[in-house]
């Protein structure tokens, strides 16, 4: 038990928390500007003016040549699900369940997604470039992806940090990266899975829809996630250093400290969709980047949406006192503000908001005494568990706390501490029938299972 302490205390120490830890340390200088670049063809958008001062810093972005849509048809139903159990009323009693061993022996796992292909396969990402399959309870030997050679895994919150499968992956073959180059930097990209063999990844294949410029080693982002809509949405980080000295979060005109939106059904290497709040016909076609559909974020490490309802969840990793989870859902629209560095949590930050800005608070946050960094999940929509039905599970990773939330009909919520499973939890998935399972950073994976 002291060596487990030990360790733990070490790695929370050293914040090794597979890009999930929010560094309070100042980290080394800034880069001279931040860019964003995109294949040959692409445009420069002219900067409109912020609503607040703009960092010290350049802010340049380069993006394809607008082509809106007015609407989206999307490629398939991700996600579907045949249960239709109703939402519980209660939490179940954690007591009766425990998180079952699935596979271990894996490499800073830091991610876990399904193609939603049928077939039955959970992918898992480890830090330094490899995904790899595994597929009837057992880990493959054979990675499905190898970029060892392109990401940059130095930084504790750098690596390969995200991957989503394309809503048709078993027609196209694509999905979708979010890794850090040797030089720090985020890259999305596209890559394909072999023809002739699904199992198999051809690394040859990338193509970059986004080249993000870090001004930090910290914060670089996580999710990339297909939405209801058939969008493509990345979670960003502001930047990373400590209390967003670039003021990226509340600045419109960068990446940074957003979750953005993307078409990559339509045009090359996407478009913009028209429902985006600074989109071309959007509700403020002059305020900042066409690509944001989310601002005012430190840390989205993970975020997802529930399959059912289509609302979503985001677990933003707090500054130093206050690790949050804040919702949407599928009716509202987009352009929130989340609130960082005005806040932490519920709590004042740094400054105020100025009049007309509107700041949407968390339905659940939690401090320090339980935790330093939040993991967001996923809501249990499986029929192995039904009375889990409708329970939005996330944890954190220092901690290895799981806490239970759930959306009462008047549109309350409940949440209760409900595991203590000293895991480091650095990301959670679910696979094609909607059981929930954890990675555990030091190798192994879990699945939430009812105790025999």
């Amino acid at each position: 038990m002291k060596g487990y302490l030990l360790i733990l205390l070490l790695l929370v120490t050293q914040l090794v928390a597979g890009c999930s830890l929010a560094s309070s340390q100042e980290a080394t200088a800034p880069a001279a500007s931040l860019t964003v670049d995109l294949p040959a063809g692409t445009i420069t958008q002219p900067v409109p003016a912020p609503s607040q001062a703009p960092p010290a810093t350049e802010q340049l972005f380069s993006s394809p040549t607008p082509f809106f849509l007015p609407t989206h048809t999307p490629t398939s139903e991700p996600g579907a699900i045949s249960t239709a159990l109703p939402d519980v009323q209660t939490m179940p009693d954690p007591g009766e369940y425990n998180w079952e061993l699935v596979v271990d022996g894996l490499d800073r796992p830091v991610g876990l997604v399904q193609a939603d292909d049928n077939s039955g396969r959970l992918f898992v990402l480890e830090q330094a470039g490899l995904i790899r399959i595994i597929e009837n309870g057992a880990l493959r030997s054979e990675p499905f992806l190898d970029i060892r050679s392109r990401v940059g895994s130095q930084g504790n919150e750098q690596g390969l940090l995200g991957m989503a499968f394309h809503p048709r992956f078993a027609e196209n073959g694509y999905f979708f990266t979010n890794y850090t180059d040797r030089d720090g930097n985020s890259n999305i990209a596209r890559f394909s899975a072999l023809p002739e063999d699904p199992g198999i990844a051809d690394p040859q294949s990338e193509m970059r829809l986004m080249f993000i410029e870090q001004p930090y080693p910290n914060h670089n982002g996580g999710s990339v996630v297909f939405g209801p809509d058939g969008y493509l949405y990345l979670g960003l980080g502001d930047g990373g250093s400590a209390g967003d000295p670039q003021g990226n979060a509340q600045d419109t005109r960068t990446p940074l400290g957003k979750i953005l939106r993307l078409d990559v059904d339509n045009g090359d290497p996407y478009t913009i969709p028209v429902e985006n709040p600074f989109a071309e016909g959007g509700t403020n076609p002059q305020g900042g980047l066409a690509e944001v559909w989310a601002y005012g974020l430190r840390n989205p490490w993970r975020f997802s949406f529930d399959r059912l309802t289509g609302a979503v969840y985001i677990a933003d990793v707090g500054q130093g006192s206050w690790e949050e989870v804040n919702y949407l859902p599928l009716e509202a629209q987009s352009g929130v503000n989340y609130g960082w560095d005005y806040r932490e949590g519920r709590h004042p930050y740094e400054g105020r908001p100025p009049d007309g800005v509107t700041l949407v608070d968390p339905v659940e946050e939690y401090d320090h005494s339980q935790g330093c960094s939040v993991t967001g999940g996923y809501v249990y929509r499986g029929e192995a568990l039904p009375e889990w039905q409708g329970v939005y599970l996330f944890g954190d990773f220092c901690s290895g706390i799981v806490w239970g939330l759930l959306r009462n009909p008047d549109g309350s919520w409940q949440s209760a501490r409900l595991f203590e499973t000293g895991f480091n939890i650095s990301s959670f998935g679910e696979n094609v029938a909607g059981e929930i399972y954890l990675a555990d950073l030091n190798g192994a994976i879990y699945r939430l299972a009812r105790r025999p």
